[in-house]
């Protein structure tokens, strides 16, 4: 299993868990449900204390993956094969453009 801490600007909007068996999860965190209702990550995931739950990584996610020639160099250098999208995602989207971060918690 995998995850993450997915941030909203400074603030812990989320987790996102691989399971072990490729499900996908995502669930707001509670306090950032009672204090931004409307501040949602995508239009596609509107802020809830309901779990989303996929069987590929959330399309949101994976538009923040790099493409092309970066996502060559970033699986080159870090050795990620470019169908781990969970890997790549934790490995290269802690500092994106944008209000959207990825934070991996360690085990």
């Amino acid at each position: 299993m995998r995850s993450a801490e997915i941030f909203y600007q400074d603030v812990l909007a989320g987790i996102l868990i691989e399971t072990d068996d490729g499900i996908y999860t995502f669930q707001y965190d509670s306090e950032y449900v009672k204090e931004y209702p409307d501040q949602f990550i995508t239009f596609s995931m509107p802020v809830t204390e309901e779990i989303y739950r996929e069987k590929r990584l959330f399309p949101f996610f994976e538009g923040l993956i790099p493409e092309g020639w970066l996502l060559d160099i970033a699986s080159k250098n870090w050795k990620i094969n470019q169908n781990d999208r969970m890997g790549l995602l934790l490995a290269c989207c802690q500092n994106c453009i944008g209000a959207v971060s990825v934070k991996p918690i360690k085990d």
